[in-house]
């Protein structure tokens, strides 16, 4: 083999998941297209949960120090706002940052970790066989075929790898168009007029000033006819009454509600992560962070099964636990721009604004407002649990706990993810505690000496919980008998972490 694995593509999720695996020992190469990194802003926002798995691997300073911190966000545009600092997280915000931050951020990451980054070379084709991957790579010096034991599809909507590999993209066309511009001189007065007029207009770093709207009388212009200065200034002087004395453009873009969901997130020896296994309209900012969760759920099963310790079945839980997820995100994000297209649309315009108006008011309730949230952030997710008698905390998010730990630096539990290993943590403060050394290269053990009190509600009751490298609860257990939790506990690392 070349190497270990090949992902094709060095956008958010193609990045994320190399560091997972070079995190883990996995030789990991990365194939893009593009010749250098894109620099245009593109996505801006960073939810709860991707900021959550940045914390797991030590790396959210990184991005807190480059970014701004928002309390919320919005739910197809309604006036009441997503509370996300209400949710059960350390970082109940969204980190607004530039795609590009983020992504240099990540290809920093990458290469301290030893990732081959080739840029310049596009993917033409793939075969695969029962031991590997042979992949068309075609660049600089002319075509030539690199092997792998696996690929994954990290290449966007169009993407070659999901193709090759012969899985369906079944959704729908896109219905609705809108236009983004990010424009070096702006009218900062104008903005909120524009704001009241369901403009998104949001001041970016280096005094760009970035405008999202769908115009009534050019939202059904195809996707693929470019925008030009024009069309932005009569669109906005439509919408707003003025031009908001835009000039100088650093990106025009035009982007569509074209919605599809890969059949199958892995065909073999081939898988797909981000906008190849998924697109939808980018309402709430959902796209790039969805990808980045991909990558985080694939990363360390991939590598346990190179690894040779993987449980059976466990890289097919990827689809397992992911599709679904992609499944919601694409629901919901067809949900809101229905809600927004009504409103455009004449014979619909009156009831649409009732029902924009009542959902409103839906979302001043606490509880509806926390179900949507928990959505959007991705904080809500939660995987099936396995295996008979699960406790309900199987599957769920691994809470933040603080802990107090004899002879280590560590003050709470995502310190303790910061390798991309198993931690099983000892609740109980049981004397003797150990896991065994037949998985210590895959399970970090500890035991909390912090006070019943400092715990989480919902780990009340709760002795031994064994958490997934990606911050997942993977088992827990009540039993308070020392004997019978030694029992649950081998049963649970090796249906998890392999064999000892």
């Amino acid at each position: 083999m070349d190497t270990d694995v090949i992902v094709v593509g060095a956008g958010p999720t193609g990045l994320m998941l190399a560091c997972e695996l070079a995190l883990a020992g996995v030789r990991t190469r990365i194939v893009e297209r593009r010749d250098a990194p894109q620099l245009d802003s593109r996505a801006l926002t960073l939810h709860p949960r991707s900021v959550e798995l940045m914390d797991q691997r030590g790396l959210a300073d990184r991005f807190l120090a480059l970014g701004r911190t928002v309390p919320g966000c919005h739910f197809a545009g309604l006036g009441t706002r997503l509370d996300f600092a209400a949710l059960d997280s350390r970082h109940g915000y969204t980190l607004f940052l530039a795609q590009a931050r983020t992504e240099a951020l990540l290809e920093e990451r990458a290469r301290e970790l030893g990732v081959e980054i080739h840029r310049g070379r596009e993917t033409t084709g793939l075969r695969q066989d029962p031991d590997g991957v042979d992949v068309d790579v075609h660049g600089p010096g002319g075509a030539r075929t690199v092997r792998a034991s696996y690929v994954v599809g990290c290449d966007g909507g169009r993407s070659i790898v999901r193709h090759e590999a012969g899985i369906g993209f079944p959704g729908t066309d896109e219905t609705l168009t809108g236009i983004l511009g990010d424009f070096a001189v702006a009218d900062l007065e104008s903005l909120g007029q524009a704001r009241a007029e369901g403009v998104l207009a949001v001041p970016l770093e280096g005094g760009l000033t970035r405008f999202v709207l769908i115009d009534p009388e050019r939202m059904r212009t195809p996707a693929a006819e470019p925008v030009t200065v024009e069309e932005f200034r009569e669109s906005l002087i439509r919408i707003c009454g003025s031009d908001c004395g835009i000039g100088r453009p650093r990106w025009l873009s035009r982007f569509g509600n074209a919605t599809r969901l890969a059949e199958r997130y892995r065909s073999g020896r081939v898988l797909l992560a981000g906008d190849a296994a998924h697109i939808h309209f980018p309402a709430a900012g959902q796209g790039l962070n969805t990808g980045l969760q991909d990558a985080m759920n694939l990363g360390w099963k991939l590598a346990a099964e190179i690894h040779g310790w993987a449980p059976s079945g466990l890289l097919d839980t990827y689809h397992g636990e992911r599709h679904p997820v992609g499944v919601a995100v694409t629901e919901n994000t067809e949900v809101q721009t229905l809600l927004a297209e009504l409103t455009l649309v004449p014979s619909y315009q009156r009831p649409a604004a009732a029902l924009r108006r009542l959902l409103d008011e839906l979302l001043g309730i606490e509880e509806v407002n926390r179900r949507l949230a928990g959505l959007v952030s991705a904080l809500g997710i939660g995987y099936p649990a396995t295996g008979p008698g699960a406790d309900p905390l199987v599957g769920t998010r691994m809470p933040d706990i603080p802990l107090g730990i004899a002879g280590s630096p560590a003050s709470r539990v995502y310190e303790l993810l910061h390798e991309g290993r198993f931690v099983l943590l000892n609740l109980a403060q049981e004397r003797g505690f150990d896991t065994g050394e037949g998985w210590a290269d895959r399970v970090t053990s500890v035991t909390s000496v912090t006070s019943d009190g400092a715990r989480h509600a919902r780990l009340d009751g709760v002795a031994e919980v064994l958490v997934r490298p990606d911050g997942h609860i993977a088992w827990a257990t009540r039993t308070a008998c020392s004997a019978a939790r030694r029992t649950e506990r081998y049963e649970a690392l090796t249906a998890w972490a392999g064999r000892p």
